[in-house]
């Protein structure tokens, strides 16, 4: 009878029932999305450390070439690795409606940023020139916000900035505080590049991330043979170890390879918090000047390394 009555109660509930106006459960995380995450930031990293080696490598190229036709003869040669794999590929031209994108990227990461750059390098040491880089997550994630609409948490840019700072204040200190004729260039190769990565990292979402740069690289070709040739002709060049091992650094490294993994994890991740990842980016530079360039490294280096994982570990747990 008890049973009974329960069954006919039309206000009793079946135990584990949920209410019928109750929200669907949410659905438990892919094992297969956590593993595409994961590669994600590994790519991003592997770019990373790619361009870490950036600015070592462009001292070492200006030991052999002119500031101009280092960056042109890069461009060319990053242009013709990534064309043969278009051709092998049989790769279509992009859709026009990508193309002004394209030309963000050629700006800012094919021309720009390594034009400027390469110009400070030329009277700023490799230490100096690093505040660049300190800056650029900082930099991603503000264009990021404005380009694509998505606004992170108040951790996340709290946390972003108490790494840009750090980073600042570590890189300043290595050069002695003093600022240079050359910071006008950093920080417009700052600005610049932010924006070829931002435009760089949604096209990444559309396109494989090796022919976002691929085809920025190939269409800057009618501008940087023209200036390879030129500059050639009039910047001596001095052919040795160092200079060669740059310029090909450079141009495969940092210029096609790097850009291809870093492209391919801002798409995975996301671009604010694989922009994030570069906040190590400068502390691996100043390992880097040491063991290729001589530069000396001061004892502040531990401590910002910790104060830097410290953001970087934040920025990857906080919620966009």
């Amino acid at each position: 009878m008890r049973a009974e009555s329960s069954a006919t109660n039309p206000t009793s509930i079946a135990v584990g029932t949920p209410p019928a106006d109750a929200p669907p459960p949410s659905p438990a995380p892919s094992p297969a999305a956590g593993s595409a995450h994961r590669l994600g930031t590994l790519q991003a990293a592997l770019g990373v450390v790619a361009f870490s080696l950036t600015f070592p490598a462009t001292a070492w190229g200006l030991e052999g070439f002119g500031p101009w036709a280092l960056v042109a003869v890069r461009s060319v040669l990053a242009a013709a690795m990534a064309g043969c794999c278009l051709l092998f590929l049989r790769v279509r031209l992009p859709e026009r409606r990508h193309w002004a994108g394209l030309a963000v990227v050629a700006a800012g990461v094919v021309l720009g940023f390594p034009l400027l750059t390469t110009l400070a390098l030329e009277t700023s040491t490799t230490s100096h020139a690093a505040v660049v880089v300190g800056l650029l997550p900082l930099t991603t994630a503000l264009f990021s916000a404005l380009r694509t609409g998505i606004r992170p948490s108040r951790t996340f840019w709290a946390a972003a900035l108490a790494g840009a700072v750090a980073v600042l204040a570590f890189t300043v200190a290595q050069s002695g505080g003093a600022l240079t004729a050359a910071d006008g260039c950093l920080f417009a190769a700052l600005v610049v590049c932010a924006a070829g990565y931002t435009e760089g990292g949604r096209l990444a979402r559309i396109m494989p991330g090796w022919q976002v740069i691929g085809w920025a690289l190939v269409g800057c070709l009618p501008l940087t043979v023209p200036a390879a040739v030129v500059a050639l002709s009039y910047e001596p060049v001095v052919w040795n170890a160092h200079g060669v091992a740059g310029v090909l650094w450079v141009a495969a490294g940092s210029q096609f390879l790097g850009l291809v993994v870093w492209y391919r994890g801002m798409a995975a991740v996301g671009i604010p918090k694989a922009s994030q990842l570069q906040l190590a980016q400068p502390l691996l530079t100043l390992v880097w000047s040491v063991l290729l360039l001589g530069e000396h490294l001061t004892a502040a280096a531990p401590l910002t390394a910790a104060a830097v994982l410290v953001c970087i570990a934040v920025t990857q747990r906080s919620r966009s």
